[in-house]
């Protein structure tokens, strides 16, 4: 299957937490951190995350130029099967082109010509089917694709075998609680001969933290 090349990028406690117990969005990342997200999204032609992280979060999924001198905008992807995207949400602002991909009949219209939205077909889960999307993608010209979650979004990337890079950082706190989300959730697996292989290609101290960098074995 002919398809752009699929990076992970997310940031967790020293425990494993992404976000507040109560699933509020919580900074883990440093400065050197935060630099280091800005420019992959900068060499990436688009960022994808899922409907749960533009309406608990309210990204803009750009690159800032505090950061970034002369930014390059990627392509803002969101997967919304059902077109929940509110038109105030700060993805659909001018700063960058955005496509929306929701279940066929949840096509809405939304004013402005840097909003695309396409219909997707969905899987048994009812879910969006990732190969026909990164198809899509690799039609329009994107090369490299940045998936920055939520959890079940990049659970389904990995489990599929569509993830060729991952970047972790580690930040120097604990979160703790029992349903505090994580940075891959989904349905995870059943059996132990499920496990999703990596191999450490890179350990790196940044900040007052740590950035992995591990590369799926299948």
């Amino acid at each position: 299957m002919k398809r752009p090349y699929v990076i992970i990028n997310g940031a967790m406690s020293a425990d494993g937490k992404s976000a507040l117990p109560s699933g509020k969005q919580l900074r883990i990342s440093c400065e050197e951190d935060l630099a280091r997200m800005y420019q992959l999204r900068h060499e990436c032609d688009a960022v994808l995350v899922g409907i749960g992280t533009i309406l608990s979060d309210d990204p803009k999924l750009t690159v800032k130029e505090t950061y970034v001198k002369h930014p390059r905008q990627p392509l803002r992807v969101v997967l919304d099967s059902k077109g929940r995207t509110p038109s105030h949400a700060l993805v659909l602002n001018t700063a960058a082109r955005t496509l929306l991909l929701t279940a066929p009949g949840y096509e809405k219209k939304y004013p402005g010509g840097h909003i695309e939205v396409l219909p997707c077909k969905t899987d048994e889960k009812k879910l969006l089917d990732l190969k026909q999307i990164l198809e899509i993608l690799s039609n329009k010209g994107i090369k490299k694709v940045l998936v920055e979650g939520g959890g079940t979004v990049i659970w389904n990337f990995l489990q599929q075998q569509l993830v060729d890079d991952i970047f972790f950082y580690i930040g120097p706190c604990v979160v703790g609680g029992k349903k505090t989300p994580t940075i891959v959730m989904g349905e995870g697996i059943r059996k132990e001969d499920e496990v999703i292989p990596l191999k450490l290609t890179e350990i790196k101290p940044l900040g007052p933290g740590i950035l992995l960098h591990y590369v799926p074995l299948r």
